[in-house]
């Protein structure tokens, strides 16, 4: 008997949330009948804490993503297959923009799978015009004082206009 998957995962930091993560999420969205953005708590990614607390993360891209209706925004800590159990999902989708996401996500996709070997690890295809954009790169942006609107949605870039003024 084939089983299928209904729930599914898309992790990350979103610090903050692009339109590049978006495009993943609303593509997952129409795969899976239920997903989950999974805001990780990130204390000490590269080398520093989030500029965004995880409560302003989970806040901001629920905002961004009020339009999906079988999607839920929920903050975890821990390991995300201990989180995916949790909340009964059985995949991981993630987008991939260059191979250098590539080959880190290989690594994290074999990892989950000693872990746990029915979580699947599902890869999406950066759209083109978002396959530049990154979190870290909009915040350098918006930490000069530059522009990010084409990047984020407006209550983010808003937030980051605040935070770095």
């Amino acid at each position: 008997m084939i089983q299928t998957i209904d729930h599914a995962l898309v992790p990350g930091t979103f610090d903050p949330i692009t339109y590049g993560h978006i495009d993943v999420v609303r593509r997952a969205s129409r795969m899976f009948s239920q997903v989950t953005v999974a805001v990780a708590e990130s204390l000490g990614k590269g080398g520093s804490g989030p500029v965004f607390s995880l409560d302003e993360r989970v806040r901001l891209a629920t905002e961004a993503l009020a339009d999906l209706e079988n999607v839920q925004v929920r903050p975890f800590c821990g390991l995300l297959v201990d989180f995916a159990h949790e909340i009964q999902a059985g995949a991981l989708v993630k987008g991939l923009r260059a191979m250098t996401d590539f080959e880190y996500e290989l690594q994290q996709a074999d990892l989950n799978y000693r872990l746990d070997a029915d979580l699947e690890s599902i890869f999406v295809m950066s759209a083109p015009q978002y396959g530049y954009i990154s979190s870290s790169v909009v915040r350098q942006i918006a930490s000069l004082g530059g522009d990010v609107s084409g990047f984020v949605p407006g209550n983010v870039a808003h937030a980051l206009a605040e935070r770095f003024k």
